[in-house]
Order: structure tokens, then C-alpha cells, then sequence
């Protein structure tokens, strides 16, 4: 892939949450390369032993340090986890979940939603399992790191849509996490069943349409990004990646016309860079 392309997909990874989540496998193996550092594969559950040390964990992709009240407050969540009988330990999990969370600490928030889905393993756990290791993978750079997260995200999904196969979106995740192993195209395969069954589903196409521009063949993400515009005209994520593709597809024109709509709804400086730097290069 263009390694310029590559560069203004790792900054839009730094869009507005939820709104802009950037499957980071696409440019996993590039951003090595541009310099994106790795990380230790991480202890499970290392900001609990960090808490009890009181040194925060440094092999998270996220460095923030963790202040003190955020250590006392992890204590008392894991101790209501650890002492709730049966019927409650959903709701402290939950807390403890949210909590390593919003303080960016994936891979811990996964350990603790594998261990309610273990204790309690209904399709609504198991899902979540699945949703958290998948975004713990997401921010993973190490490659033993991603395999492990990779690997775990594919077991929770798999035991989720044996419950209920028509988790298309479990579906779609999980079909991202094979695209650096030995069988890419299996995650191919699932991305293809979940449009065969619902061919508007728009994170299906998304993914599709990244996957097309790590190959290279943007003729077919600009098509599966326009797929996506079709029913959500409002999608600025569809709407920027449609217009970088159109760049690299050299249909300057229309590229413009496309990401000057973009800039007039984005706010985020890094975002609006990439955009005008694209636009110079479209001059």
C-alpha cells in the first residue's frame, strides 16, 4: 500500500471515538515500519498488580498513568468482583469492565469479561468477551500480542453465534482478525456471508472496502464506500476513506469535492491536516 495512504489512515485512527473505530490490523504491519513502536505482551490483568505495587503498567499500548484514585478504586471493584456470590457478579463485572475501559487499559478490560463469561455464559457475555478482546486486538502492535488477542476474539465470538448466528456484527469482527494469519481469506469469506445475508450491512462493506485499499484496489473500495453512502449519506467516515480512495484512484476531481464536504464536518486538527495535505497533492 502507498505508504502515504498508510500514514493518513493511521492519523484518522484519531477520529472521534465509536464514530471513526479504524480496524488498526490494515496498517498493522506497515505502521512497524513507520515507526509505530511495539509493546511487551501484556500479563493478564496487569493493572491489578500494577494497583497493588503502585506502579502503574508500562507495557500497554496506552501509557497513561494511572493516579492514585484510579488504584484505589480499582481495589475496591475487584474486590466486590471477587466477593459477589453468583447473581451479582455480573453487575460488579460490568464495573470493572467499564472501568479498565475508559481508562484505555484493553487487554485487562478483556481479562476480567472473559472471566464473567466463563463464570456466567450467556450470549450477552459472550459477546462482550468477543467486543473487548476485539478492541484489545485493534491496539495491538506486537505480533504474539495480536495472535493471543486475535485468537481469543475469534473462541468468544464462535461461542456467541453458536447461541445465535444472526450476530452479524460478532460475524464481521471476527473476520478481521484473520487477515494476518496463515488464512486471510477465511476472514474473506465471513465478510462475504455477512453481505449475503444483509447487503447493506455497513460494517461488512467497511471492512471490505479497508481491505481493498491494503490490496491496493481502490476501484473497489471507492465501491464499497459508496455502498455505504447509499444508506447513510451521513457516514464522514465512509465519506474520507471514499475520498482518499478516489485520490489514489486518480479521480482528483471528484477526491476534492469529496473531502472539502469531509473538512466541513470534522473538527480534529490531525484529521483536517491529512485532509489538506491530500488536497495540495490533488492541486
Amino acid at each position: 500500500m502507498n505508504k502515504y495512504v498508510l500514514v493518513v489512515i493511521i492519523l484518522a485512527a484519531a477520529m472521534t471515538v465509536g464514530l471513526y473505530s479504524l480496524p488498526r490490523v490494515v496498517v498493522r504491519n506497515e505502521n512497524k515500519q513507520l515507526g509505530g513502536r511495539t509493546t511487551q505482551t501484556p500479563t493478564a490483568d496487569s493493572l491489578s498488580v500494577a494497583a497493588n505495587t503502585g506502579t502503574p503498567d508500562r507495557s500497554s499500548i496506552h501509557e497513561e498513568v494511572v493516579t492514585p484514585e484510579q488504584q484505589r478504586k480499582l481495589v475496591t471493584l475487584r474486590s466486590a468482583f471477587l466477593t459477589a456470590a453468583t447473581a451479582q457478579k455480573e453487575a460488579t463485572g460490568e464495573k470493572l469492565i467499564s472501568f479498565f475501559r475508559d481508562i484505555t487499559r484493553y487487554d485487562s478490560a478483556a481479562y476480567y469479561a472473559e472471566a464473567l463469561a466463563t463464570i456466567q455464559p450467556s450470549e450477552t457475555n459472550l459477546l462482550r468477551a468477543g467486543d473487548v478482546y476485539f478492541e484489545a486486538y485493534t491496539f495491538a502492535l506486537d505480533a504474539a500480542k495480536t495472535a493471543a488477542l486475535g485468537q481469543k476474539t475469534r473462541d468468544f465470538y464462535q461461542k456467541a453465534l453458536d447461541k445465535n448466528p444472526n450476530l452479524l456484527a460478532a460475524k464481521a469482527n471476527m473476520a478481521m482478525t484473520y487477515v494476518n494469519t496463515e488464512n486471510p481469506m477465511q476472514g474473506i469469506a465471513l465478510l462475504r456471508e455477512v453481505l449475503q445475508q444483509d447487503p447493506t450491512n455497513e460494517l461488512a462493506l467497511f471492512n471490505m472496502g479497508m481491505l481493498s485499499m491494503q490490496s491496493n484496489q481502490y476501484d473497489r473500495a471507492i465501491e464499497r464506500f459508496r455502498q455505504i453512502l447509499v444508506n447513510n449519506p451521513a457516514s464522514r467516515k465512509a465519506q474520507f476513506y471514499l475520498g482518499i480512495s478516489l485520490a489514489e484512484a486518480g479521480q482528483r476531481d471528484e477526491a476534492r469535492q469529496v473531502l472539502a464536504q469531509v473538512k466541513k464536518g470534522e473538527k480534529d486538527p490531525q484529521i483536517l491536516a491529512a485532509i489538506r495535505e491530500y488536497e495540495d497533492r490533488l492541486k
